[in-house]
Protein backbone atom coordinates (compact mmCIF):
# COMPACT_ATOMS: atom_id res chain seq x y z
CA UNK A 1 0.00 0.00 0.00
CA UNK A 2 1.13 3.56 -0.67
CA UNK A 3 -0.61 5.32 2.24
CA UNK A 4 -2.75 4.32 5.21
CA UNK A 5 -4.91 6.66 7.25
CA UNK A 6 -4.99 4.85 10.58
CA UNK A 7 -7.88 4.90 13.02
CA UNK A 8 -9.79 7.69 11.32
CA UNK A 9 -13.47 8.46 11.66
CA UNK A 10 -14.77 7.52 8.23
CA UNK A 11 -17.69 9.63 7.01
CA UNK A 12 -18.24 7.69 3.83
CA UNK A 13 -20.60 10.02 1.96
CA UNK A 14 -23.69 7.80 2.11
CA UNK A 15 -25.25 9.77 4.97
CA UNK A 16 -25.07 6.68 7.19
CA UNK A 17 -23.38 6.51 10.57
CA UNK A 18 -19.64 7.14 10.66
CA UNK A 19 -17.25 4.43 11.79
CA UNK A 20 -13.60 4.05 12.78
CA UNK A 21 -11.27 2.33 10.34
CA UNK A 22 -7.92 2.16 8.63
CA UNK A 23 -8.13 3.29 4.99
CA UNK A 24 -5.37 2.28 2.58
CA UNK A 25 -4.57 3.81 -0.80
CA UNK A 26 -2.71 2.38 -3.78
CA UNK A 27 -2.24 3.74 -7.30
CA UNK A 28 -4.71 6.56 -6.77
CA UNK A 29 -7.51 4.32 -5.52
CA UNK A 30 -8.93 3.26 -2.16
CA UNK A 31 -7.43 -0.21 -1.93
CA UNK A 32 -8.72 -1.45 1.42
CA UNK A 33 -10.83 -0.43 4.42
CA UNK A 34 -10.35 -2.25 7.71
CA UNK A 35 -12.95 -1.38 10.31
CA UNK A 36 -12.23 -1.13 14.00
CA UNK A 37 -11.53 -4.62 15.37
CA UNK A 38 -10.27 -5.98 12.05
CA UNK A 39 -6.59 -6.47 11.23
CA UNK A 40 -4.63 -3.24 10.93
CA UNK A 41 -3.44 -2.17 7.49
CA UNK A 42 0.14 -1.27 6.73
CA UNK A 43 1.74 0.92 4.08
CA UNK A 44 4.88 2.78 3.15
CA UNK A 45 3.38 5.84 4.82
CA UNK A 46 1.05 5.82 7.82
CA UNK A 47 -0.92 8.90 8.93
CA UNK A 48 -2.53 8.61 12.33
CA UNK A 49 -6.15 9.70 12.66
CA UNK A 50 -5.74 11.70 15.88
CA UNK A 51 -9.44 12.59 16.05
CA UNK A 52 -9.68 13.43 12.36
CA UNK A 53 -12.50 12.55 10.00
CA UNK A 54 -11.91 11.13 6.52
CA UNK A 55 -14.49 11.97 3.85
CA UNK A 56 -14.73 11.96 0.06
CA UNK A 57 -13.40 15.10 -1.57
CA UNK A 58 -15.97 17.88 -1.77
CA UNK A 59 -17.60 18.71 -5.10
CA UNK A 60 -18.34 22.37 -5.82
CA UNK A 61 -21.46 22.22 -7.98
CA UNK A 62 -21.32 25.90 -8.97
CA UNK A 63 -17.90 27.44 -9.55
CA UNK A 64 -16.50 30.31 -11.59
CA UNK A 65 -12.91 29.08 -11.87
CA UNK A 66 -13.01 28.84 -15.67
CA UNK A 67 -9.83 30.90 -16.07
CA UNK A 68 -8.46 30.61 -12.53
CA UNK A 69 -7.69 26.94 -13.09
CA UNK A 70 -5.33 27.78 -15.96
CA UNK A 71 -4.08 31.02 -14.42
CA UNK A 72 -3.18 29.92 -10.89
CA UNK A 73 -1.46 26.58 -10.26
CA UNK A 74 -1.91 27.05 -6.50
CA UNK A 75 -5.68 27.63 -6.47
CA UNK A 76 -5.76 27.29 -2.68
CA UNK A 77 -9.09 29.12 -2.69
CA UNK A 78 -10.67 25.76 -3.46
CA UNK A 79 -8.02 23.16 -2.67
CA UNK A 80 -7.67 24.31 0.94
CA UNK A 81 -11.43 23.87 1.45
CA UNK A 82 -11.22 20.19 0.55
CA UNK A 83 -12.69 20.72 -2.91
CA UNK A 84 -11.43 18.08 -5.33
CA UNK A 85 -13.83 18.80 -8.23
CA UNK A 86 -15.45 21.99 -9.51
CA UNK A 87 -18.29 22.33 -12.02
CA UNK A 88 -17.61 25.31 -14.29
CA UNK A 89 -19.20 26.82 -17.40
CA UNK A 90 -21.95 28.22 -15.19
CA UNK A 91 -24.73 30.78 -15.66
CA UNK A 92 -24.80 30.43 -19.42
CA UNK A 93 -21.56 32.32 -20.11
CA UNK A 94 -18.10 30.87 -20.57
CA UNK A 95 -15.29 30.52 -23.06
CA UNK A 96 -16.33 27.48 -25.15
CA UNK A 97 -17.76 27.08 -27.67
CA UNK A 98 -16.70 30.40 -29.23
CA UNK A 99 -15.34 31.83 -32.42
CA UNK A 100 -12.97 34.78 -32.79
CA UNK A 101 -15.85 37.27 -32.59
CA UNK A 102 -17.69 35.82 -29.63
CA UNK A 103 -14.53 35.10 -27.64
CA UNK A 104 -13.87 38.82 -27.39
CA UNK A 105 -17.50 39.48 -26.51
CA UNK A 106 -17.57 36.85 -23.77
CA UNK A 107 -14.31 38.10 -22.32
CA UNK A 108 -15.74 41.61 -22.08
CA UNK A 109 -19.11 40.45 -20.74
CA UNK A 110 -17.75 38.45 -17.81
CA UNK A 111 -14.62 40.40 -16.96
CA UNK A 112 -16.13 40.89 -13.52
CA UNK A 113 -16.28 37.12 -12.99
CA UNK A 114 -12.89 36.05 -14.32
CA UNK A 115 -10.83 39.09 -15.29
CA UNK A 116 -10.36 40.18 -18.88
CA UNK A 117 -8.21 37.15 -19.75
CA UNK A 118 -5.30 39.21 -21.06
CA UNK A 119 -2.99 36.71 -19.33
CA UNK A 120 -4.57 33.64 -21.00
CA UNK A 121 -3.57 32.16 -24.36
CA UNK A 122 -7.13 31.19 -25.47
CA UNK A 123 -5.74 28.55 -27.79
CA UNK A 124 -9.09 26.73 -27.98
CA UNK A 125 -12.47 27.43 -29.54
CA UNK A 126 -14.45 24.22 -28.87
CA UNK A 127 -15.55 22.56 -25.64
CA UNK A 128 -13.20 19.67 -26.34
CA UNK A 129 -10.32 22.09 -26.90
CA UNK A 130 -11.02 23.82 -23.60
CA UNK A 131 -11.10 20.50 -21.73
CA UNK A 132 -7.82 19.54 -23.39
CA UNK A 133 -6.37 22.85 -22.20
CA UNK A 134 -7.42 22.00 -18.63
CA UNK A 135 -5.77 18.60 -18.94
CA UNK A 136 -2.57 20.23 -20.13
CA UNK A 137 -2.69 22.73 -17.30
CA UNK A 138 0.77 23.98 -16.45
CA UNK A 139 3.50 22.57 -18.71
CA UNK A 140 1.48 19.41 -19.21
CA UNK A 141 1.22 18.66 -15.50
CA UNK A 142 -2.50 19.35 -15.05
CA UNK A 143 -4.39 21.74 -12.77
CA UNK A 144 -4.95 22.14 -9.04
CA UNK A 145 -8.31 20.32 -8.77
CA UNK A 146 -10.58 18.40 -11.13
CA UNK A 147 -13.12 20.23 -13.27
CA UNK A 148 -16.33 19.29 -15.10
CA UNK A 149 -17.86 21.63 -17.67
CA UNK A 150 -21.37 22.72 -18.65
CA UNK A 151 -22.10 23.97 -22.17
CA UNK A 152 -23.06 27.65 -21.63
CA UNK A 153 -26.36 28.35 -23.40
CA UNK A 154 -25.75 32.11 -23.58
CA UNK A 155 -22.44 31.58 -25.35
CA UNK A 156 -24.16 29.13 -27.70
CA UNK A 157 -26.91 31.66 -28.51
CA UNK A 158 -24.27 34.34 -29.04
CA UNK A 159 -22.64 32.14 -31.69
CA UNK A 160 -25.86 31.22 -33.46
CA UNK A 161 -28.02 34.34 -33.12
CA UNK A 162 -25.89 37.18 -31.77
CA UNK A 163 -26.91 39.55 -28.97
CA UNK A 164 -30.29 40.68 -30.30
CA UNK A 165 -33.44 40.51 -28.18
CA UNK A 166 -35.55 38.44 -30.56
CA UNK A 167 -36.80 34.95 -31.21
CA UNK A 168 -34.27 32.65 -32.83
CA UNK A 169 -35.09 31.44 -36.33
CA UNK A 170 -35.61 27.69 -36.91
CA UNK A 171 -32.17 27.53 -38.54
CA UNK A 172 -30.59 29.25 -35.55
CA UNK A 173 -32.28 26.85 -33.14
CA UNK A 174 -30.92 23.92 -35.16
CA UNK A 175 -27.45 25.46 -35.02
CA UNK A 176 -27.74 25.84 -31.23
CA UNK A 177 -28.86 22.24 -30.87
CA UNK A 178 -25.86 21.16 -32.92
CA UNK A 179 -23.46 23.20 -30.75
CA UNK A 180 -24.93 21.76 -27.55
CA UNK A 181 -24.68 18.22 -28.90
CA UNK A 182 -21.07 18.77 -29.96
CA UNK A 183 -20.19 20.06 -26.50
CA UNK A 184 -21.76 17.04 -24.83
CA UNK A 185 -20.05 14.64 -27.24
CA UNK A 186 -16.74 16.31 -26.39
CA UNK A 187 -17.19 15.72 -22.67
CA UNK A 188 -19.47 18.35 -21.12
CA UNK A 189 -21.78 17.06 -18.38
CA UNK A 190 -24.78 19.25 -19.21
CA UNK A 191 -25.86 22.77 -20.13
CA UNK A 192 -26.14 25.95 -18.07
CA UNK A 193 -28.18 29.12 -18.58
CA UNK A 194 -28.12 32.61 -17.13
CA UNK A 195 -31.68 33.75 -17.70
CA UNK A 196 -31.15 37.19 -16.20
CA UNK A 197 -27.99 37.67 -18.29
CA UNK A 198 -27.87 38.67 -21.95
CA UNK A 199 -28.01 37.15 -24.49
CA UNK A 200 -29.14 33.86 -22.93
CA UNK A 201 -32.17 35.48 -21.32
CA UNK A 202 -33.62 36.26 -24.75
CA UNK A 203 -34.38 32.56 -25.28
CA UNK A 204 -38.03 31.55 -25.06
CA UNK A 205 -39.19 28.52 -23.12
CA UNK A 206 -39.78 26.74 -26.42
CA UNK A 207 -36.18 27.39 -27.48
CA UNK A 208 -34.82 26.20 -24.14
CA UNK A 209 -36.99 23.09 -24.31
CA UNK A 210 -35.50 22.16 -27.66
CA UNK A 211 -31.97 22.52 -26.28
CA UNK A 212 -32.88 20.53 -23.17
CA UNK A 213 -34.17 17.70 -25.34
CA UNK A 214 -30.63 17.40 -26.70
CA UNK A 215 -29.17 17.46 -23.18
CA UNK A 216 -31.60 14.75 -22.09
CA UNK A 217 -30.64 12.49 -25.01
CA UNK A 218 -27.04 12.61 -23.84
CA UNK A 219 -28.02 11.89 -20.21
CA UNK A 220 -26.79 15.30 -19.15
CA UNK A 221 -28.51 17.83 -16.94
CA UNK A 222 -29.75 21.39 -17.28
CA UNK A 223 -28.43 23.90 -14.75
CA UNK A 224 -30.32 27.20 -15.03
CA UNK A 225 -29.80 30.47 -13.25
CA UNK A 226 -33.48 31.02 -13.86
CA UNK A 227 -35.48 34.13 -14.69
CA UNK A 228 -36.01 35.56 -11.19
CA UNK A 229 -34.81 35.07 -7.64
CA UNK A 230 -36.94 38.03 -6.55
CA UNK A 231 -40.44 38.92 -7.80
CA UNK A 232 -42.14 35.77 -9.07
CA UNK A 233 -39.32 33.51 -7.88
CA UNK A 234 -41.52 30.50 -7.19
CA UNK A 235 -43.09 30.82 -10.63
CA UNK A 236 -39.62 31.03 -12.18
CA UNK A 237 -38.61 27.80 -10.43
CA UNK A 238 -41.86 26.17 -11.60
CA UNK A 239 -41.08 27.25 -15.17
CA UNK A 240 -37.78 25.36 -15.07
CA UNK A 241 -39.38 22.25 -13.56
CA UNK A 242 -42.10 22.16 -16.22
CA UNK A 243 -39.71 22.89 -19.08
CA UNK A 244 -37.27 20.11 -18.21
CA UNK A 245 -40.00 17.57 -17.55
CA UNK A 246 -41.44 18.26 -20.99
CA UNK A 247 -37.96 17.92 -22.51
CA UNK A 248 -37.12 14.71 -20.65
CA UNK A 249 -34.06 16.30 -19.09
CA UNK A 250 -32.64 16.21 -15.56
CA UNK A 251 -32.68 19.53 -13.70
CA UNK A 252 -30.16 21.03 -11.29
CA UNK A 253 -31.20 24.41 -9.89
CA UNK A 254 -28.25 26.78 -9.55
CA UNK A 255 -27.80 28.74 -6.30
CA UNK A 256 -31.38 27.97 -5.34
CA UNK A 257 -32.06 30.99 -3.18
CA UNK A 258 -35.19 32.97 -2.29
CA UNK A 259 -34.06 36.59 -2.04
CA UNK A 260 -35.41 40.10 -1.47
CA UNK A 261 -38.15 41.16 0.92
CA UNK A 262 -40.87 39.68 -1.29
CA UNK A 263 -39.52 36.18 -0.55
CA UNK A 264 -38.79 36.38 3.16
CA UNK A 265 -39.92 33.13 4.77
CA UNK A 266 -41.07 31.64 1.46
CA UNK A 267 -38.57 28.77 1.17
CA UNK A 268 -41.31 26.26 2.15
CA UNK A 269 -43.24 27.22 -1.00
CA UNK A 270 -40.24 26.37 -3.16
CA UNK A 271 -39.59 23.12 -1.33
CA UNK A 272 -43.23 22.04 -1.62
CA UNK A 273 -43.05 22.65 -5.38
CA UNK A 274 -39.91 20.52 -5.64
CA UNK A 275 -41.27 17.75 -3.43
CA UNK A 276 -44.38 17.42 -5.56
CA UNK A 277 -42.31 17.18 -8.74
CA UNK A 278 -39.91 14.69 -7.16
CA UNK A 279 -42.77 12.54 -5.92
CA UNK A 280 -44.15 12.59 -9.46
CA UNK A 281 -40.87 11.18 -10.78
CA UNK A 282 -38.92 14.30 -11.80
CA UNK A 283 -35.11 14.16 -11.58
CA UNK A 284 -34.18 17.36 -9.72
CA UNK A 285 -31.30 18.54 -7.56
CA UNK A 286 -30.10 21.96 -6.43
CA UNK A 287 -27.16 23.75 -4.87
CA UNK A 288 -26.77 26.64 -2.44
CA UNK A 289 -24.03 28.52 -0.65
CA UNK A 290 -24.29 29.03 3.15
CA UNK A 291 -24.45 32.84 3.16
CA UNK A 292 -27.19 35.42 2.71
CA UNK A 293 -25.64 38.02 0.33
CA UNK A 294 -25.34 37.30 -3.37
CA UNK A 295 -22.54 38.29 -5.73
CA UNK A 296 -22.60 39.26 -9.39
CA UNK A 297 -21.64 42.16 -11.65
CA UNK A 298 -23.02 45.67 -11.42
CA UNK A 299 -24.01 45.62 -15.09
CA UNK A 300 -26.22 42.60 -14.37
CA UNK A 301 -28.58 44.93 -12.48
CA UNK A 302 -29.55 46.79 -15.68
CA UNK A 303 -32.75 46.06 -17.60
CA UNK A 304 -32.10 43.56 -20.37
CA UNK A 305 -32.98 46.00 -23.15
CA UNK A 306 -30.14 48.23 -21.95
CA UNK A 307 -27.59 45.46 -22.51
CA UNK A 308 -28.88 44.21 -25.87
CA UNK A 309 -26.12 43.93 -28.44
CA UNK A 310 -23.28 43.35 -25.98
CA UNK A 311 -20.85 45.45 -23.96
CA UNK A 312 -20.19 48.32 -26.40
CA UNK A 313 -23.87 49.13 -27.12
CA UNK A 314 -24.49 48.94 -23.38
CA UNK A 315 -21.83 51.56 -22.72
CA UNK A 316 -23.26 53.74 -25.49
CA UNK A 317 -26.68 53.67 -23.83
CA UNK A 318 -25.21 54.55 -20.45
CA UNK A 319 -23.38 57.52 -21.94
CA UNK A 320 -26.61 58.88 -23.49
CA UNK A 321 -28.43 61.05 -20.92
CA UNK A 322 -31.92 60.37 -22.20
CA UNK A 323 -31.41 56.60 -22.34
CA UNK A 324 -29.72 56.62 -18.93
CA UNK A 325 -32.81 58.35 -17.49
CA UNK A 326 -34.99 55.55 -18.84
CA UNK A 327 -32.66 52.97 -17.34
CA UNK A 328 -32.85 54.73 -13.97
CA UNK A 329 -36.65 54.80 -14.02
CA UNK A 330 -36.84 51.05 -14.63
CA UNK A 331 -34.19 50.20 -12.04
CA UNK A 332 -35.43 52.43 -9.22
CA UNK A 333 -39.20 52.48 -9.73
CA UNK A 334 -40.38 49.56 -11.86
CA UNK A 335 -37.81 46.91 -11.02
CA UNK A 336 -35.47 45.75 -13.79
CA UNK A 337 -35.46 42.14 -14.93
CA UNK A 338 -31.71 42.23 -14.26
CA UNK A 339 -32.56 42.88 -10.60
CA UNK A 340 -35.19 40.13 -10.60
CA UNK A 341 -38.14 42.48 -11.00
CA UNK A 342 -37.47 44.29 -7.71
CA UNK A 343 -36.69 48.04 -7.48
CA UNK A 344 -33.01 48.33 -6.64
CA UNK A 345 -31.90 49.30 -3.14
CA UNK A 346 -28.60 51.12 -3.54
CA UNK A 347 -27.73 50.70 0.13
CA UNK A 348 -27.80 46.92 -0.43
CA UNK A 349 -25.37 47.06 -3.38
CA UNK A 350 -21.76 46.90 -2.16
CA UNK A 351 -18.91 47.22 -4.68
CA UNK A 352 -16.65 44.20 -4.20
CA UNK A 353 -14.27 44.58 -7.11
CA UNK A 354 -13.22 46.80 -10.00
CA UNK A 355 -11.20 46.12 -13.13
CA UNK A 356 -9.54 49.56 -13.11
CA UNK A 357 -7.23 49.89 -10.08
CA UNK A 358 -7.84 53.63 -10.12
CA UNK A 359 -11.40 52.99 -8.97
CA UNK A 360 -10.43 50.92 -5.93
CA UNK A 361 -11.69 53.62 -3.57
CA UNK A 362 -15.23 52.40 -4.32
CA UNK A 363 -14.57 48.88 -3.06
CA UNK A 364 -16.11 47.95 0.26
CA UNK A 365 -18.69 50.73 0.09
CA UNK A 366 -22.30 50.56 -0.96
CA UNK A 367 -23.33 52.62 -3.96
CA UNK A 368 -25.46 54.72 -1.62
CA UNK A 369 -22.48 55.38 0.66
CA UNK A 370 -20.23 56.42 -2.23
CA UNK A 371 -22.98 58.67 -3.54
CA UNK A 372 -23.36 60.41 -0.18
CA UNK A 373 -19.62 61.02 -0.08
CA UNK A 374 -19.78 62.58 -3.53
CA UNK A 375 -22.96 64.54 -2.84
CA UNK A 376 -24.89 62.98 -5.70
CA UNK A 377 -27.72 60.53 -6.38
CA UNK A 378 -26.82 56.81 -6.22
CA UNK A 379 -27.73 56.15 -9.85
CA UNK A 380 -25.29 58.86 -10.92
CA UNK A 381 -22.55 57.10 -8.98
CA UNK A 382 -23.45 53.69 -10.38
CA UNK A 383 -23.65 55.01 -13.94
CA UNK A 384 -20.24 56.66 -13.68
CA UNK A 385 -18.69 53.47 -12.27
CA UNK A 386 -20.15 51.29 -15.01
CA UNK A 387 -18.75 53.60 -17.68
CA UNK A 388 -15.36 54.23 -16.10
CA UNK A 389 -14.81 50.54 -15.28
CA UNK A 390 -16.15 49.42 -18.66
CA UNK A 391 -18.76 47.18 -16.99
CA UNK A 392 -16.08 45.28 -15.05
CA UNK A 393 -17.28 46.01 -11.50
CA UNK A 394 -18.51 43.23 -9.20
CA UNK A 395 -20.95 43.61 -6.34
CA UNK A 396 -22.22 42.00 -3.17
CA UNK A 397 -25.99 42.21 -3.04
CA UNK A 398 -27.27 42.05 0.54
CA UNK A 399 -30.77 40.69 -0.13
CA UNK A 400 -30.87 37.18 1.39
CA UNK A 401 -32.73 35.68 4.36
CA UNK A 402 -31.15 33.30 6.86
CA UNK A 403 -34.34 31.30 7.46
CA UNK A 404 -34.57 30.53 3.74
CA UNK A 405 -30.90 29.52 3.60
CA UNK A 406 -31.35 27.06 6.47
CA UNK A 407 -34.58 25.57 5.16
CA UNK A 408 -33.25 24.93 1.66
CA UNK A 409 -29.97 23.35 2.83
CA UNK A 410 -31.95 20.69 4.71
CA UNK A 411 -33.69 19.45 1.57
CA UNK A 412 -33.22 15.88 0.34
CA UNK A 413 -31.75 16.93 -3.05
CA UNK A 414 -29.55 19.76 -1.77
CA UNK A 415 -25.85 19.97 -2.70
CA UNK A 416 -23.17 22.58 -2.05
CA UNK A 417 -22.04 25.18 -4.57
CA UNK A 418 -19.85 28.15 -3.77
CA UNK A 419 -20.80 30.36 -6.74
CA UNK A 420 -17.36 31.68 -5.93
CA UNK A 421 -16.12 34.66 -7.94
CA UNK A 422 -12.39 34.91 -7.26
CA UNK A 423 -11.88 38.32 -8.88
CA UNK A 424 -12.04 41.67 -7.14
CA UNK A 425 -10.46 43.47 -4.23
CA UNK A 426 -13.12 42.20 -1.85
CA UNK A 427 -14.68 38.99 -3.19
CA UNK A 428 -17.56 37.24 -1.49
CA UNK A 429 -16.15 35.01 1.30
CA UNK A 430 -18.07 32.05 -0.13
CA UNK A 431 -15.30 31.68 -2.74
CA UNK A 432 -12.82 30.73 -0.02
CA UNK A 433 -15.15 29.44 2.69
CA UNK A 434 -18.30 27.64 1.51
CA UNK A 435 -17.39 24.07 2.49
CA UNK A 436 -15.82 24.70 5.90
CA UNK A 437 -18.69 27.11 6.57
CA UNK A 438 -21.12 24.24 6.12
CA UNK A 439 -19.10 21.96 8.39
CA UNK A 440 -18.17 24.50 11.05
CA UNK A 441 -21.13 26.84 11.35
CA UNK A 442 -24.12 24.86 10.12
CA UNK A 443 -23.10 21.44 11.48
CA UNK A 444 -21.03 22.01 14.61
CA UNK A 445 -22.31 25.38 15.83
CA UNK A 446 -25.95 25.43 14.73
CA UNK A 447 -26.79 21.74 14.29
CA UNK A 448 -28.81 22.39 11.14
CA UNK A 449 -27.40 19.19 9.62
CA UNK A 450 -25.62 16.21 11.13
CA UNK A 451 -22.03 15.77 10.03
CA UNK A 452 -22.90 12.63 8.09
CA UNK A 453 -25.81 14.34 6.33
CA UNK A 454 -23.73 17.36 5.42
CA UNK A 455 -20.90 15.31 3.96
CA UNK A 456 -23.41 13.43 1.78
CA UNK A 457 -24.71 16.77 0.49
CA UNK A 458 -21.17 17.78 -0.48
CA UNK A 459 -19.97 14.46 -1.96
CA UNK A 460 -22.17 11.55 -3.04
CA UNK A 461 -25.17 13.65 -4.05
CA UNK A 462 -23.21 15.82 -6.50
CA UNK A 463 -21.28 12.78 -7.74
CA UNK A 464 -24.60 11.09 -8.51
CA UNK A 465 -25.83 14.17 -10.39
CA UNK A 466 -22.62 14.18 -12.43
CA UNK A 467 -23.00 10.43 -13.12
CA UNK A 468 -19.55 9.71 -11.71
CA UNK A 469 -19.26 5.99 -10.99
CA UNK A 470 -16.13 6.06 -8.84
CA UNK A 471 -16.21 9.32 -6.89
CA UNK A 472 -18.20 10.68 -3.97
CA UNK A 473 -17.85 7.78 -1.51
CA UNK A 474 -15.16 6.29 0.70
CA UNK A 475 -15.40 2.81 -0.77
CA UNK A 476 -12.90 0.22 -1.95
CA UNK A 477 -12.06 0.70 -5.62
CA UNK A 478 -13.11 4.35 -5.68
CA UNK A 479 -10.73 7.12 -6.63
CA UNK A 480 -8.75 8.45 -3.68
CA UNK A 481 -10.18 11.97 -3.86
CA UNK A 482 -10.30 12.53 -0.11
CA UNK A 483 -10.31 15.19 2.60
CA UNK A 484 -9.11 14.72 6.16
CA UNK A 485 -10.49 17.31 8.58
CA UNK A 486 -11.04 17.96 12.27
CA UNK A 487 -14.79 18.12 13.02
CA UNK A 488 -14.07 20.05 16.24
CA UNK A 489 -12.09 22.86 14.63
CA UNK A 490 -12.93 23.05 10.92
CA UNK A 491 -14.05 26.58 10.09
CA UNK A 492 -14.10 29.11 7.30
CA UNK A 493 -11.32 31.63 7.74
CA UNK A 494 -12.80 33.95 5.14
CA UNK A 495 -15.09 36.77 6.18
CA UNK A 496 -16.55 39.85 4.54
CA UNK A 497 -13.71 41.85 6.13
CA UNK A 498 -10.95 39.38 5.13
CA UNK A 499 -12.44 37.32 2.30
CA UNK A 500 -9.25 35.59 1.10
CA UNK A 501 -8.34 34.01 4.46
CA UNK A 502 -7.97 30.24 4.13
CA UNK A 503 -9.92 27.80 6.32
CA UNK A 504 -8.68 26.00 9.41
CA UNK A 505 -9.03 22.39 10.48
CA UNK A 506 -8.37 20.75 7.07
CA UNK A 507 -4.84 19.29 7.22
CA UNK A 508 -4.92 16.93 4.22
CA UNK A 509 -6.60 16.91 0.80
CA UNK A 510 -5.84 14.27 -1.85
CA UNK A 511 -6.72 13.89 -5.52
CA UNK A 512 -6.07 10.48 -7.05
CA UNK A 513 -4.13 9.62 -3.90
CA UNK A 514 -1.73 12.56 -4.26
CA UNK A 515 -1.54 15.21 -1.57
CA UNK A 516 -2.58 18.62 -2.84
CA UNK A 517 -2.85 19.86 0.76
CA UNK A 518 -0.45 18.26 3.25
CA UNK A 519 -0.22 19.26 6.91
CA UNK A 520 -2.34 22.31 6.09
CA UNK A 521 -0.07 23.57 3.31
CA UNK A 522 -0.51 23.58 -0.46
CA UNK A 523 1.94 21.25 -2.17
CA UNK A 524 3.16 21.69 -5.74
CA UNK A 525 1.08 18.70 -6.90
CA UNK A 526 -1.16 19.31 -9.92
CA UNK A 527 -3.42 16.27 -9.83
CA UNK A 528 -6.52 17.86 -11.35
CA UNK A 529 -7.84 17.04 -14.80
CA UNK A 530 -10.96 17.63 -16.86
CA UNK A 531 -13.62 15.14 -15.83
CA UNK A 532 -15.45 14.06 -18.96
CA UNK A 533 -18.54 11.91 -19.01
CA UNK A 534 -18.91 9.64 -21.98
CA UNK A 535 -22.32 10.69 -23.33
CA UNK A 536 -24.93 8.32 -24.61
CA UNK A 537 -25.48 8.52 -28.34
CA UNK A 538 -27.95 11.18 -29.40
Amino acid sequence: MDTVFRDVRVIDGTGGASYRADVALTDGRIAAIAREGESRLGARRVIEGDGLALAPGFIDMHAHSDLALIRDPDHSAKAAQGVTLEVIGQDGLSYAPVDDRTLGEVRAAITGWNGDGSDIDFSWRSVGGYLDRLDHGFDGEGIAVNAAYLVPQGSVRMLAAGWDDRAATPAEVERMKQLVAEGLEQGAVGMSSGLTYTPGMYASDAELTELCRVVGRYDGYYCPHHRSYGAGAVQAYEEMVSLTREAGCSLHLAHATMNFDVNKGKAPELLALLDKALDDGADISLDTYPYTPGCTTLVAMLPSWATEGGPEPTLDRLRDDETAARIRQVMEVVGADGCHGVPIEWDAIEISGVSDPGLAGCVGKTVAQSARERGEEPFVTARRLLIDDRLGSTILQHVGHEENVRAIMRHRVHTGGSDGILQGYKPHPRAYGTFPQYLGRYVRELGILSLEECVAHLTSRPAARLRLPDRGLVREGYRADLVLFDPESVAAGSSFEAPRTLPTGIPHVLIDGRFVIEDGRRTDVLAGRAVRRQPAKG
